[in-house]
């Protein structure tokens, strides 16, 4: 992103999460503030454009990574004794302001100035209220101590924490990546985390590697490039030589098919054209213990 800006990425995921409300009914991932954060109407979507296929993988995998993400929190909360969460580079997230868990978690999110200024704003406007639980805590992952700044926040290292971080891996250098994941790894309190990465181009097929590319060169022209990329195995060994003990690592495209199939289960029956056709990203669940 560059200086002084908010995140160019962050709204184009949160208009995603928004189109998924209209064109797929929030069939995967429901969200009554998507729309409303950005100042949109479900009129305002185009469908004829921003459903168009070559987008629909991004925009089923950005919403297949939230549910993921929010089912292990409410689990951590209610089984592992989560008492926190982090938001990490939250852009336009909603969870904070959905949070059910609201009486007994405080929730803080983190992001770049810039990008946490203009979200607050788009609150603003939208009408949307900042709950009391919920902590700001502006930080640049590239540039900041991560602990010194939620820690200045209010946070509580002792106490079991839940870092969700969507949508910035792939943007990060890989000594920011290391140094995050380090810090999330040494808290005393135990900690749990979900991101999304991407396998190296080399690893794609055909098919995929041309929609990655495509994507590639769109975020590279408005200044925030893919910067990080990981072999599953290697990436694994690094999370548990860190000292993460519990590691689940699906597949995109098979969460978007099983989230379909729950959803068929309890409503109707899906078509060919409910099933995702693209996607190549990863979603990674780990905890320290």
């Amino acid at each position: 992103m560059k200086e002084r800006e908010p995140s160019h990425t962050a709204f184009a995921a949160a208009t995603h999460r928004a189109i998924h409300q209209v064109v797929e009914h929030g069939k995967i991932f429901s969200d009554p503030l998507a729309l409303a954060i950005l100042g949109m109407t479900a009129d305002d979507i185009e469908h004829d454009v921003e459903s168009q296929v070559s987008r629909r993988g991004i925009r089923l995998f950005i919403a297949a990574r939230s549910r993921y993400a929010e089912n292990a929190i409410n689990d951590g909360v209610e089984q592992r004794g989560v008492e926190q969460v982090v938001v990490l580079g939250a852009g336009l997230d909603t969870f904070a302001y959905r949070n059910r868990f609201a009486g007994r978690i405080r929730v803080f999110e983190v992001d770049h100035p810039a990008t946490q200024a203009w979200k607050r704003k788009r609150l603003a406007e939208a009408g949307i209220q900042v709950p009391n639980s919920l902590i700001y805590a502006p930080i640049d992952f590239e540039n900041d101590s991560l602990l010194d700044g939620l820690t200045a926040a209010g946070f509580d290292p002792s106490r079991r924490t839940f870092f969700m971080w969507l949508g910035v891996v792939p943007y990060l250098t890989g000594n920011a990546i290391d140094l995050t994941l380090r810090t999330i790894a040494d808290l005393s309190g135990g900690a749990e985390l979900v991101f999304d990465y991407g396998i190296p181009r080399a690893s794609l097929p055909p098919e995929l590697l041309k929609l990655h590319e495509a994507r590639a060169a769109r975020v590279a022209a408005i200044g925030e490039p893919f910067l990080s990329y990981f072999e599953p195995a290697q990436l694994h060994e690094k999370l548990r030589t860190l000292g993460f003990c519990e590691i689940d690592d699906v597949l995109g495209r098979s969460v978007i098919s099983s989230y379909f199939e729950q959803e068929a289960a309890g409503t109707h029956s899906t078509t060919d054209t409910d099933q995702p056709r693209s996607g190549g990203g990863h979603i990674l669940f780990a905890s320290t213990r």
